[in-house]
């Protein structure tokens, strides 16, 4: 898979949070869960200050790597975390070295072949923050820009 070192500053992020790991036999229902509440409950409408509009899916607060539980947030970068929705939480993506995928076609396919593929491949990953941009609404043709965290060179 191809992909671009990023380095990007930091970002607030106001969205839903749950708790999840990969191997759970309910996590594709808890990210799901969670990205339908983020719209059917309008929460998404509800986000004062949003940077640019689009929908990012955060992965972050890793117990270990990617077999071990992490926090999953469906949110929106604002320029400043403000009026948050009441069942909202602020997370922060650090600043730092990311290796930068674009990802096309039919979302769930897509997302899910990509994230198959990445535990496979090598990469110093850091795991603070990995996240998915969103760029448009369309779920059969979709584009998404996915961002890994990766360690500091010493």
């Amino acid at each position: 898979m191809e992909y671009e070192i990023v380095t990007l500053e930091e970002k607030t992020v106001v969205g839903l949070t749950a708790r999840t790991n990969n191997t759970s036999p309910d996590m594709g229902a808890v990210i799901g869960g969670l990205w339908q509440k983020f719209y059917g409950d309008k929460v998404y409408d509800s986000i004062c200050n949003k940077r640019d509009g689009k929908a990012l899916g955060i992965y972050t607060d890793y117990a270990g790597d990617e077999k071990d539980d992490y926090t999953i947030m469906t949110g929106c970068e604002v320029s400043k975390a403000e009026e948050i929705p009441p069942e909202a939480a602020v997370k922060h993506i650090p600043a730092g070295k990311y290796a930068r995928f674009v990802v096309k076609g039919e979302l769930h396919k897509s997302v899910g072949a990509f994230w198959q593929k990445l535990w496979q491949m090598e990469l110093d990953r850091a795991f603070t923050a990995d996240f998915e941009e969103y760029q448009n609404s369309d779920p059969e043709h979709t584009e998404i820009h996915i961002y890994i965290s990766l360690k500091a060179e010493e």
